[in-house]
Formats: C-alpha cells, sequence, structure tokens
C-alpha cells in the first residue's frame, strides 16, 4: 500500500494522556488534537488540565486544519492505586472507549546519591513512573484487547537506558518502564495491541528545570549532544503522533531514543 497523510489522521481516535497539562504531556496532547483525535487529559490538578484545555482549543480553532474537539479534563494522581485504576475506566465511560494511552505523568522527588535517598522519596518515584502506568495498561490493554487493536505509549528517558548519576530512582523507574514496554508488547501483540516507548533525553520542560537552568550540569550534558542543545517538548510529540497512528502499524516494543545525538 502506497503511502497517504491519511496514514497519520487520528480522526475518531479517542486517546488518554497522563501528566498532559503541560511539558511533554501537553505537547504530546496539543499534537495529537490536532490530528483530530478526542483527547482525555490527566494530571493531578483540575486548574492546569482546565487551563490546557483551552490552549488546545484555541490552537485548533487557529490552525483550521481539522476540526479540533474541547478536550476533557480528568484529574487523577496516578500514584494512588484508587485513582489509577478509576481513570481509565472513566475515560472509557466519557469517550466510548481507548484507542491510544501515553503514560507520560513523572515525578522525581529528590536529587541525590541513591545510596542516601529515603525510602519515602523511592516509593513516591516508582510509585508515579512504573505503578501508575502498570495499572493504567492494564485497564486500557484489556480493552483494547477487546477491541482487537489500540496503541500504549510510555514515556521513559535515556536514564532507563543509561544510569543517572543522582536520579537513581528515576532511572530504575524509567528502566522498569523500557521492560514494562516490551513485555507488554509481546503479550498484547497477538490481540492487535501495539506497545511502544520514547526515551527523551534533556529536554526544557519545568521537570528538568534545574538540569536546564544550572550551568554546570547543562553544559556537560549538552556537550555530548551531536546537536549541541537540549530538546522542546514539541520535538517528542511528533514521535508520539508517529507511534499513535497508522503510520507505526508495524512497529511494537520497540525504544524511540530522541536525545539530539548523545547515543549514536
Amino acid at each position: 500500500m502506497a503511502y497517504a497523510d491519511t496514514d497519520f489522521d487520528l480522526r475518531g481516535k479517542r486517546v488518554l494522556i497522563t501528566g498532559a497539562s503541560r511539558g511533554i504531556g501537553y505537547a504530546i496532547a496539543e499534537r495529537l488534537a490536532l490530528a483530530g483525535a478526542r483527547t482525555a487529559l490527566s494530571s493531578r490538578k483540575r486548574e492546569g488540565l482546565e487551563e490546557a484545555a483551552q490552549k488546545i482549543t484555541a490552537a485548533g480553532k487557529e490552525s483550521r486544519s481539522v476540526s479540533v474537539e474541547e478536550p476533557m479534563i480528568f484529574p487523577a494522581n496516578v500514584s494512588r492505586t484508587d485513582d489509577a485504576r478509576s481513570l481509565v475506566p472513566n475515560v472509557i465511560a466519557a469517550l466510548g472507549g481507548i484507542d491510544v494511552l501515553v503514560n507520560n505523568a513523572g515525578s522525581n522527588p529528590s536529587f541525590g546519591p541513591l545510596i542516601d535517598l529515603e525510602e519515602w522519596a523511592w516509593d513516591k518515584t516508582l510509585a508515579t513512573n512504573l505503578k501508575g502506568p502498570f495499572l493504567l495498561s492494564q485497564a486500557a490493554g484489556k480493552w483494547m484487547s477487546g477491541n482487537g487493536a489500540g496503541a500504549i505509549i510510555n514515556i521513559a528517558s535515556v536514564g532507563g537506558l543509561d544510569p543517572s548519576v543522582m536520579l537513581g530512582a528515576y532511572s530504575v523507574s524509567k528502566a522498569g518502564i523500557i521492560m514494562l514496554t516490551k513485555v507488554l508488547a509481546a503479550e498484547l501483540g497477538p490481540a492487535g495491541v501495539r506497545v511502544n516507548c520514547i526515551a527523551p533525553g534533556l529536554v526544557e520542560t519545568r521537570f528538568a528545570d534545574h538540569l536546564v537552568s544550572t550551568p554546570e550540569i547543562h553544559a556537560p550534558l549538552v556537550a555530548r549532544a551531536a546537536l549541541r542543545r537540549h530538546g522542546q517538548p514539541n520535538e517528542i510529540a511528533g514521535a508520539a503522533h508517529y507511534l499513535a497512528s497508522e503510520a507505526s502499524s508495524f512497529m511494537t516494543g520497540q525504544v524511540m531514543v530522541i536525545d539530539g545525538g548523545v547515543r549514536y
């Protein structure tokens, strides 16, 4: 079959994005909405979600390339089991189903040696970055399997491929997300559900502000990159669009590294 623009058309697709109020999550939500997807935005705070939904609606009116439906919002803290277990069923009830899940919500409450990390920081990091996506993927994967199609996109990190000194729990959690991706891809593939992940390098977000704004940390990081700079959230959103679309119909269980050329 020849290439067609329709490969990237997401009209009719029902998409849930966690951590969608800002940063990479917001950039993905806006990109998918502008491609025609019906988006469900989730993060911890309602106010941030309302602002994000308004911005996406305004962007849709400006683009005029496709009709953009106003996003629905679902406040939830995916580190809490009850919130994580109820989020996907709530989205399915509101949208009539779920075709794409983007596990983007992340946390890193501590910066320092892993050997000195307090237990509460370990628990919070793993609960948000790994247990939450696991529970959401269980619920979405079961529905998608019954529907015979679907895509799960996990946002990992290059820190899950190489150890991140001073970000140990975060690095461990992202390594877990990568393996979660591969296991789910193997399990859900026969049912027509694809599972992939994106591993960004340093991207300018509030989450990574300390790394970007501290010269002695930032300079050596960008010096290692072939492009000699850090990334922007919209530069990750394009990969999510690809993985959510039919353009990636033969891709599953893979890690897309987007780091400006650190790992080449």
